[in-house]
């Protein structure tokens, strides 16, 4: 295989990190994502504590993560995760029971009796999916109801720190609403956001 190639393939794999206390789980899932070409498997994660760290250094493409790992409440983690690596595909493990409504907060379900040849597509279609939402996403230029309450909270003057606190949300997060707010808005100073949200009346409240 010409280099070209080799960096064009290299390019389309999709990185995978496994978090999963087990084993025997870990080894069989990295043993079977490591037959597909088109899968890179990072080094798996065992500590819940790093994997904030993890995600940011290693940049996955899909996160392979047993449910029983978050902390509570697991919603609230999981949707923090989901707002700071958008193009994040969040699969869960299942091999125990958990609660329906949790299972859907996941952008996808692995459970560990499915058949070892589906598990590689199943994954790299869940990815594809996340990929082509965020893609829709990022061409809507009107601001979510978070971003909304954001960019308020910047027109009153409140730095990252004091907006994060205030609507209970991480400063990473609060510093990824300002990226889409400057985005979406062609506005990158605090005064012109300012502006922005008194000339749109959401400063009335």
């Amino acid at each position: 295989m010409s280099n070209f190639w080799r960096a064009s393939a290299m390019n389309n794999m999709k990185k995978v990190l496994i978090a999963e206390p087990s084993s025997i789980i870990r080894e069989g899932l990295t043993n079977i994502l490591s037959e597909s070409k088109m899968l890179d498997v990072l080094p798996q994660l065992t500590d819940i504590e790093t994997l904030r760290g993890r995600l940011a250094s290693g940049k996955p493409d899909i996160l392979l993560l047993n449910p029983y790992m978050l902390p509570y409440p697991r919603r609230q983690t999981l949707a923090a995760i989901m707002q700071d690596f958008p193009q994040l595909a969040i699969v869960a493990i299942v091999y125990q029971y958990i609660e329906l409504s949790e299972m859907a907060l996941f952008h996808g379900m692995l459970d560990i009796r499915e058949e070892r040849g589906h598990i590689c597509d199943m994954l790299l279609n869940i990815s594809q999916s996340v990929e082509e939402k965020e893609e829709i996403e990022e061409n809507n230029y009107e601001l979510s109801n978070r971003e909304t309450e954001v960019l308020i909270q910047i027109a009153k003057g409140l730095m990252n720190k004091e907006i994060a606190d205030k609507l209970n949300i991480s400063v990473h997060t609060v510093i990824s609403h300002r990226k889409n707010i400057s985005r979406k808005t062609n506005i990158k100073s605090a005064a012109g956001l300012a502006v922005y949200a008194l000339v749109n009346n959401l400063m009335e409240e």
